[in-house]
């Protein structure tokens, strides 16, 4: 996945490269810096008295030495100072000039930490909605898995009215039935239930299920059921492969443009290309259905290719839901929301 957000210790990362935010003379006093050096072994400390002073924003590259990842990236970050002395174009410079000396070594993979969240006292939530715009951009313009560590959740700062409206919507019905809670237990608890009255409602609502069914059925199907099995197989509807370049046709969308936008490798969506029986995940579905800024039918119609669906009795679903219900396709937001509440996210 190019862009992935993991609660993960980053000297535990086996990646091409994690980055280290350090201090200018390199050396490991505190917090992600000490862990670092730690871990790396005394080598490391050698290698950084060796290229020792960094600037504020740049970045220099080390080996991994004892750390499961090839190399170090040291960078700068900035000390929090109420954002009006240009710590925003200090962190900026961090992550970029990271992310170009990651590429110019030909790293496939980069882990981050939130840099400057610690000590240096920068907000957490801007650091991570600064670290993912920049990521994002980047990513654009070059192939490159990015995973931005969080350690605990502690460390991680989410938007706290977005995380109680995307609560507050998953709760609201959590039976994915429109009878609330304390409807259903008066209902369970209501001497009439098993009343002749009652019996034939049951009845005919499961009647009028069945006629929906087969209705929906029908549908699927492109129209009713044919005599024969071998003439019903014959009414095959579009495939995964085909409505997806179908609808990038339709949006006046590269394919590069749209995979990017997905939050999907390239090597995966060379496979979707060039295998139309390939059969890709639900988050991956869901991925391109973002992507392509489908609404709700659309989308089901695109999981439906691969039998899939969007059900209210999912906690994953549901959030899904809400942000296409609000017409919020930013995939990175989505992500954050589905990370907050220990949901896959989405991409390969």
């Amino acid at each position: 996945m190019p862009l992935q957000i993991i609660r993960q210790d980053i000297t535990k990362m086996q990646v091409d490269a994690i980055v280290n935010p350090t201090n200018e003379q390199m050396i490991g006093y505190s917090g992600v810096d000490l862990a670092i050096h730690t871990g790396a072994g005394q080598k490391l400390d050698a290698a950084c008295a060796e290229i020792a002073p960094i600037g504020p924003g740049q970045a220099k590259i080390t080996r991994g030495y004892g750390l499961p990842c090839r190399y170090v990236i040291h960078t700068v970050g900035p000390v929090w100072q109420g954002g009006g002395e240009g710590e925003s174009d200090q962190l900026r410079s961090c992550y970029a000039e990271s992310l170009k000396l990651a590429v110019a070594n030909e790293c496939e993979s980069v882990a981050f930490p939130l840099i400057s969240s610690g000590a240096y006292g920068y907000p957490k939530d801007q650091v991570l909605r600064f670290a993912v715009s920049i990521i994002t951009e980047f990513l654009f313009e070059h192939e490159l898995t990015v995973y931005l560590c969080v350690y605990d959740r502690e460390s991680y700062s989410f938007s706290q009215k977005l995380f109680l409206d995307i609560k507050d919507f998953i709760g609201a019905d959590e039976a994915g039935s429109p009878i609330s809670a304390q409807r259903r237990m008066s209902c369970r608890q209501t001497p009439c239930a098993s009343s002749p009255r009652r019996k034939r409602r049951e009845e005919l609502a499961e009647k009028s299920c069945c006629i929906e069914r087969q209705e929906e059925m029908d549908q699927a199907g492109g129209g009713p059921i044919a005599e024969s099995l071998y003439e019903y197989l014959k009414q095959q509807d579009k495939g995964f492969r085909e409505m997806l370049f179908d609808l990038i046709d339709e949006r006046g969308m590269t394919d590069v443009e749209c995979y990017k936008k997905a939050n999907v490798d390239k090597r995966t969506f060379s496979k979707i290309k060039s295998n139309k029986d390939y059969r890709p995940s639900k988050q991956t579905v869901i991925a391109f259905a973002i992507s392509l800024r489908l609404n709700l039918d659309q989308t089901q119609a695109l999981l439906a290719t691969v039998g899939f669906t969007l059900s209210r009795s999912s906690v994953f679903d549901k959030i899904i839901l809400y942000f296409i219900h609000n017409g919020n396709y930013d995939i990175f937001e989505i992500n954050q929301a589905l990370f907050e509440f220990d949901q896959t996210l989405l991409g390969v």
